[in-house]
């Protein structure tokens, strides 16, 4: 089912702020606007215009209040990934059926067969044998981070946290050292394209216009690299997630579509939230010391953190019938899209929304989700965020800022891709 088309009468409306345009989220998540939007204007009709090249949308609703986001999550009767697949920009039409081998992409009961395969991979056991690896990584490149600092400063982003998320995951697929470099080219490529700065520049299709990054035209190097990996497990198994995927009895291209999804968002959620964390205490002292001090309990403090920088900033539905939320009519075949970092700052649920409250309790952000697709690797995520936070407090000064953060042009992750810090010293 394609998205309905807009008439004059559904375009935004005068006074609905814009939070689609990707320039808006490289000078920070726009919480005044989404504040406006919750109070005036919860599912708002927003415009698609023609952004850095790539081409206009017929629009879509924007859910931002808690309650709307988490009712979209978890009803997919009424609000599909599947009619469109989840990113804002509508895909080509010929690529939906590749897209929708990925269980991001799919709705139950096919999405719960597929997500049951790997979960098998993804179990707390297997996910917590890695913990001493991961907190010896932190501390290697904490170390190296301090000890090679000029000036006492160092960009957190390339001197630990890209190679931190980069490093734990391929560690648990079961990647070979010598082609980890290669899923961050990928990652990055995916992830960083509405960033001329942060991406290589687009492919270009015959029309001028550039190739989506997810199409299956652009995927054929590392869907080849899956199928070769795969086939090395299956003749050299090991402890670890590609080995279970290559066992699974998954066909072809589902494992393909695995190894695509396991890369990119298990990378850039740790990629983007680690490094957004830091950045957040580095921004208040105050809390930083109940962290340092022990007053704000470690597993508490990461929550608190995943919720004031969500690694995901939209996801996108579908409405697969004529439906209704917070008062609005949504039609059949209407792009429906969720803002996290909205629902997280809401103050319908969260008191003093934009307080950084390391204890705060309880803490029900949808920054891993919600409903279906709930984050499957959210367990080892908070073990590597976890992880170094502690290592942090344990040897280093308290986060401060030595430059201005850079972050990612995108309307989809909330990247960070500068974070100068002060590593100078450890505490004593």
């Amino acid at each position: 089912m394609e998205a309905a088309a807009p008439d004059s009468a559904a375009r935004r409306p005068a006074g609905v702020p814009d939070v689609f345009d990707p320039r808006l989220y490289a000078g920070g998540v726009p919480h005044e606007r989404y504040r406006l939007l919750r109070d005036r204007h919860p599912v708002s009709r927003q415009e698609e215009p023609e952004v850095l090249g790539w081409p206009a949308g017929p629009g879509f609703r924007a859910v931002t209040r808690h309650a709307d986001v988490v009712r979209v999550l978890r009803d997919h009767t009424a609000y599909s990934s599947r009619l469109g697949a989840t990113q804002i920009r509508d895909p080509d039409p010929a690529d939906l059926p590749f897209l929708r081998r990925t269980m991001l992409n799919q709705d139950p009961p096919e999405h719960g067969r597929l997500r049951r395969l790997v979960s098998r991979a993804f179990t707390p056991a297997r996910v917590d044998a890695f913990a001493g690896r991961v907190r010896e990584r932190a501390r290697t490149l904490l170390a190296a981070a301090r000890d090679g600092a000029e000036d006492g400063a160092a960009d957190l982003v390339r001197a630990v946290t890209d190679e931190y998320a980069l490093l734990n995951l391929t560690d648990l697929l079961g990647v070979p050292a010598s082609d980890r470099g290669l899923l961050l080219e990928w990652t990055v490529r995916v992830i960083g394209y509405q960033d001329p700065e942060d991406s290589p520049a687009p492919l270009l299709g015959p029309d001028g216009r550039p190739l989506n990054p997810r199409s299956p035209a652009l995927l054929g190097e590392m869907f080849g690299y899956a199928r070769e990996l795969a086939a090395h497990k299956r003749a050299h198994p090991g402890d670890d997630v590609m080995t279970v995927l290559a066992q699974g009895g998954l066909d072809p291209a589902e494992l393909e579509m695995f190894f695509f999804l396991l890369t990119v968002a298990g990378n850039d959620t740790v990629r983007s939230a680690a490094p957004g964390g830091l950045l957040a205490l580095a921004r208040d002292p105050d809390a930083y010391r109940t962290l340092a001090d022990g007053t704000a309990p470690l597993d508490r403090a990461v929550e608190e953190l995943l919720r004031v920088h969500p690694p995901v900033l939209s996801f996108r539905r579908t409405a697969a019938r004529d439906t209704e939320l917070a008062g609005t009519r949504i039609r059949a075949g209407e792009k429906v899209v969720v803002f996290h970092a909205s629902a997280n700052h809401d103050e319908r649920v969260f008191t003093d929304p934009h307080r950084l409250d390391l204890g705060r309790s309880p803490n029900p952000h949808v920054s891993f989700g919600d409903g279906p697709h709930v984050c499957l690797g959210a367990h080892f995520a908070r073990l590597q965020l976890r992880t170094l936070y502690e290592e942090w407090r344990t040897a280093m000064p308290a986060p401060e800022l030595a430059g201005e953060p850079r972050r990612l042009v995108s309307n989809f992750i909330n990247g960070i891709t500068r974070l100068p810090l002060r590593v100078s010293a450890p505490q004593r």
